[in-house]
């Protein structure tokens, strides 16, 4: 025949240390977690503090690009915002993404 057939070599060194062949895994879950999860674990929590301090008179833009002015504290959860003079709309507090100061005015440009 033409074709030599192929021996298997005998098994060599063997698997290593079990700790090296981990440790790559390790060192991805600790760069992702410094990169990724823990900045977004602070962000989530500076976001809690901001609508938690929501208070009457605040200036407060929402998810959605509204603008407006806190009127009422209705619960834990809702407040009544106006937009515009006798416009007020129902938010969920978790949709309010910024809190401007109380002395900056909405822009009526309309």
């Amino acid at each position: 025949m033409f074709i030599t057939p192929a021996y298997a070599q005998a098994a060599g060194g063997g698997g290593g240390n079990a700790l090296l062949q981990i440790l790559p895994f390790i060192a991805i879950f600790a760069i992702m977690y410094f990169l990724i999860i823990r900045p977004q674990q602070k962000r989530i929590k500076q976001h809690q503090e901001m609508v938690n301090a929501l208070t009457r008179g605040d200036t407060v833009v929402t998810a959605g690009g509204l603008i407006g002015k806190v009127v009422k504290i209705t619960n834990d959860n809702d407040l009544l915002v106006e937009l515009a003079t006798d416009v007020r709309v129902k938010v969920v507090r978790g949709t309010i993404s910024e809190v401007r100061t109380k002395g900056k005015p909405v822009d009526d440009k309309s």
